[in-house]
């Protein structure tokens, strides 16, 4: 439909809408100034526009066409807006000529002059006077905004002369863009005919160079602020890399450059091919539908796409689940495959602009007159058929990769030695090229050899590896990598798509060898520089292959070990190293595991794991790999805590492998670690120090740090010489991003639970527990927090706040269940979620304690309620091991009965499963925190 023709039709229903409101002003007299009449002219404008959005949305179910619903609300807006015009001069001024200078025409800009509104977009409108504002022009720009306005919509406005118009463009790149989308929608056409001739001819004419410099730095700067990655679990559709701002940017340019009106004009100019249009116009169309339905769906213009709606929206576009991806994942899994495909549109444009008629114009060869390379082409060492262009390789003819496939491998090969960016030539032949990867070229061996060097590349093997999967490279030669682009998980733990996540675990691996993460990671640091090549195949084929086998029915880590066990051998890997590979992707889950979930402490804690790893090499492997895998997870999963759980879980193993335990039995290490704190403590009295030492049990002797216990001692004893019954002590720790919260109270079998909810009350989100009795009754438990602030001094007295909050929670001077109903929010997008609840109780996973393992979705105050229930089925818990993937919670207690001993008895073993069930499932009949007394410390003094 042409312009012409939409403005017929908006016109004729312009006259109808106008007409009705015609008919309201005469019931009531005919004057349209007076309240009651604009009351309801206001009404009926509100309802008119609900029936335009509810027609729209019904439209868009029916065709899913989302350029045609935004254009269906940019019409209903114009129809609006010339009908309040309309009935504002006629019933409200009552006005029938306008003077010369009276006369203004009524431009849209923005989003709103290319004719595509969501439901919840800014109206933007520009009233254009030919000269200055007069009092009639000015009543009547103010009619229409509040009537606007009133209606519940965002407008934003300006009036201005032509003069101005012409005048800011040239000074501001935003007024500048926003009349660039000029459309005229009523008033004087004369006024807006001046303006596009002028706007053309004093603004744009000879500044391409700098507009495309200032809308490409926008673009920067707006990536960089929304996330640099396209492939964000929850992006911004709109401004977010390869959204719907992406595709508008590329348009402004090539508008401002070629001088079109109309998109499907770059087929004209030569810019894009007819497939390469008609991919634009998919994904233009993708997101403008996901936009609307986001839109319709939330009642508000929410432009992210978060786990909340991600479900909601799959469901309204037509998604099913498949074995393995769900709905909603194959919605994300599209979307982000049209964000790719924004991404290679891109960079056609850019190549376009390029182009030998493009540079001789003045505008662009000033422009290339400030870019840092020269034009000429250089050779590369070692081949014809690349040359250098501008720092970045190119292909010396059209047919490279025709008449020798394993060039497309070699490309990226030579840039990655050379250290060459890409010419967007280049990457658009390989796209076009795709085909030419098939069966022969994957089974090539120099192909493979090539690209091992790639991945193992001691330079950057990540940025090469990153524009081979842009360029689709990466998915064709490894099929089962392609299975696996642009595929998201369904869940707050994983921050970016599978692929993403895959290539930015070699780039963690990258940077550690290269000693750039030597202090965030200083045993995977002193660990990798004495690994050999063949030890550093292994580890980066295993890091590039570990999740490959996500979205599948079958166990990913197992279905990954059987992956590589076909494809490392046409990488060039030997048997051996077949299987090493295979091992670490098939128990890569299995140290992270261990060390946040288990006690370390408990010597068959390690024995297991030392029948995992069996030798001392794989034990250097593995912890290896699971650091670059939770580094490459998203920001804030990793800190200084996990990896501290990694240290000790790696020492004990090594010491382990290599026999150090059978050098010294438990019974010794105790007595050792004992006489160490009597020595520590030489300047007390002996006997205070002899009773102190004495008070503890061999488990805090074996599991406290010495510095530590020494520390715990200080505290304790302060206590206890000013007679306090609670006491709290706070130590901070930057490094490895937690915060120890000692608590020093009488011994009571809801205590961890009492904690767990003044914690959860002060906001604070808890990693672990350490719970210790001594032999006189007293409670020594030390809670593991996150930390919050940076600054020591910040996070210190945060710290000191929550010990206080514990401290008048046991004291009684606060009541639990007031604080969690007036201080805990739940968090943002769990009621997106749903996991179904496990609970297990084991008794082969520790010597000495029955291990219980719950999982199930997270909430505010749910460890307080899981330790509340321990409590009433009367277990005694020794220590708590507290893990968070996004939304979903997975809690260890190692617990025994209130004489010590495992809980053996099947039905007691299920009557525990029933009751923390009923109580991840949030059915317990009441919170067991409710039940808590108050006034602790003090019953237990009075007893």
């Amino acid at each position: 439909m042409t312009p012409a023709d939409t403005l017929s039709r908006t016109k004729t229903k312009t006259d109808v809408l106008l007409s009705e409101l015609i008919a309201i002003a005469d019931s009531h007299g005919g004057d349209g100034s007076d309240h009651a009449i604009r009351a309801d002219v206001l009404a009926h404008l509100k309802a008119a526009l609900a029936q335009q959005r509810e027609d729209a949305e019904q439209q868009l179910f029916e065709d899913g066409g989302g350029i045609a619903c935004a254009q269906r609300l940019s019409e209903g807006m114009d129809t609006i807006i010339r009908a309040v015009y309309d009935f504002a001069m006629e019933r409200v001024f009552k006005v029938n000529n306008l003077s010369q200078g009276e006369k203004l025409a009524l431009v849209a800009v923005g989003g709103y002059g290319r004719g595509t509104l969501a439901p919840g977009s800014d109206i933007d409108l520009l009233f254009v006077l030919p000269y200055k504002q007069t009092p009639l022009g000015e009543q009547l720009a103010e009619y229409i905004l509040y009537m606007l306005w009133d209606m519940g919509l965002t407008v934003g406005h300006a009036t201005r002369s032509i003069d101005e118009c012409v005048r800011l463009s040239k000074t501001d790149t935003t007024i500048c863009t926003a009349i660039l989308d000029m459309r005229y929608l009523y008033g004087e056409k004369g006024l807006f005919d001046q303006l596009e001739t002028r706007f053309f001819a004093e603004v744009v004419q000879n500044t391409a160079s700098s507009f495309i410099q200032a809308k490409l730095g926008e673009r920067d700067a707006r990536h960089k602020r929304m996330g640099e990655t396209r492939y964000l679990v929850e992006p911004n559709i709109k401004d977010g890399k390869g959204g719907l701002r992406d595709l508008q940017t590329l348009f402004w340019i090539t508008k401002y450059f070629y001088g079109i009106s109309d998109r499907s004009d770059l087929v004209k100019k030569g810019v894009l091919s007819r497939s390469e249009y008609n991919l634009f116009v998919k994904c233009e169309d993708f997101l403008w539908a996901v936009r609307c339905h986001l839109h319709f769906l939330t009642g508000k213009a929410d432009e992210r796409l978060g786990f909340e709606v991600q479900r909601s929206l799959a469901d309204r576009l037509g998604y099913k689940s498949h074995p393995g991806l769900k709905d909603v994942e194959r919605f994300m899994k599209h979307y982000f495959l049209i964000a790719k495909d924004v991404g290679d549109l891109t960079r056609i444009i850019c190549a376009a602009l390029e182009e030998e008629e493009v540079k001789n114009t003045p505008g662009f060869n000033r422009l290339l007159q400030t870019l840092p390379f020269t034009r000429r082409p250089q050779k590369i060492r070692g081949t014809t058929d690349f040359i250098i262009e501008n720092k970045r390789i190119n292909v010396a003819g059209d047919d490279v990769f025709e008449k020798d496939p394993v060039n497309i491998i070699r490309m990226f090969w030579f840039a990655d030695r050379d250290q060459l960016d890409y010419h967007p030539d280049a990457l658009q032949l390989t796209r076009r090229s795709l085909k030419l990867i098939g069966k022969t070229l994957r089974n090539d061996p120099e192909a493979n050899k090539l690209f091992m060097d790639i991945l193992t590349s001691r330079k950057d093997p990540a940025l090469n590896l990153i524009r081979m999967n842009e360029a689709g490279v990466l998915g064709r030669f490894i099929p089962d990598f392609g299975k696996v682009v642009a595929m998201m998980q369904f869940n707050m733990y994983h921050h970016f798509t599978v692929d993403e996540h895959l290539i930015r675990s070699v780039d963690v691996l990258s940077k550690i060898e290269r000693g750039l993460l030597e202090e965030d990671h200083p045993l995977a640091s002193s660990i990798l520089p004495d690994m050999t090549q063949e030890y550093r195949r292994i580890l980066y084929v295993a890091l590039f292959l570990h999740d490959i086998a996500k979205g599948r029915p079958k166990d990913h880590s197992i279905a990954g070990a059987e992956v590589a066990e076909k494809l490392c051998p046409r990488l060039g890997l030997t048997a051996a190293e077949t299987e090493t590979v295979a091992w670490l992707i098939r128990d890569h889950l299995t140290m992270s595991t261990v060390a946040q979930s288990r006690d370390l402490s408990d010597r068959k804690t390690i024995d297991d794991f030392v029948a995992v790893v069996q030798t001392v090499l794989r034990l250097k492997l593995l912890v290896i790999l699971t650091v670059c895998d939770i580094r490459a997870v998203g920001p804030g999963v990793w800190n200084g805590w996990k990896g501290q759980l990694l240290r000790t879980l790696y020492s004990e193993t090594e010491l382990a492998v290599t026999g150090g335990y059978s050098e010294i039995d438990r019974k010794q290490r105790s007595a050792l670690n004992r006489e160490q704190l009597l020595e520590r403590l030489s300047d007390w009295p002996a006997e205070e120090r002899r009773n102190y030492v004495d008070r503890h049990y061999d488990s805090y002797l074996l599991t406290v740090d010495i510095e530590d216990q020494v520390r715990h001692a200080e505290f304790m004893r302060e206590a206890l010489a000013e007679d306090k019954k609670l006491a709290t002590t706070v130590k901070t720790n930057q490094f490895q991003a937690i915060t120890e919260i000692s608590v020093l109270a009488p011994d009571h079998p809801r205590l961890l639970s009492i904690i767990a909810a003044a914690c959860s009350s002060a906001g604070a989100k808890i990693d672990g527990a350490h719970v210790f009795t001594t032999r006189d009754g007293w409670a020594l438990d030390t809670i593991l927090v996150n930390r919050e602030f940076d600054d020591d001094g910040d996070e210190f007295r945060r710290a000191k706040r929550i010990g206080k909050v514990i401290e008048d929670v046991l004291s009684g001077r606060e009541y639990v269940p007031n604080m969690l109903a007036n201080k805990m929010k739940p968090r943002r997008n769990l009621k997106a979620f749903s996991i179904e609840p496990a609970v297990a109780v084991k008794n082969t996973l520790s010597n000495k304690f029955s291990v219980i393992e719950v999982e199930g979705l997270d909430r505010p105050g749910i460890l307080s309620e899981i330790t509340s229930a321990l409590s009433d089925l009367t277990l005694d818990i020794h220590s708590a091991h507290i893990t968070t993937f996004g939304e979903k919670v997975v809690d260890t207690f190692y617990v025994t009965d209130l004489t010590g001993h495992k809980i053996t008895a099947p039905a007691r073993q299920k009557r525990i499963s029933k009751v923390l069930t009923d109580v991840l499932m949030g059915r317990a009949d009441e919170n067991p925190v409710v039940q808590i007394s108050a006034g602790l410390a003090r019953s237990k003094k009075a007893g």
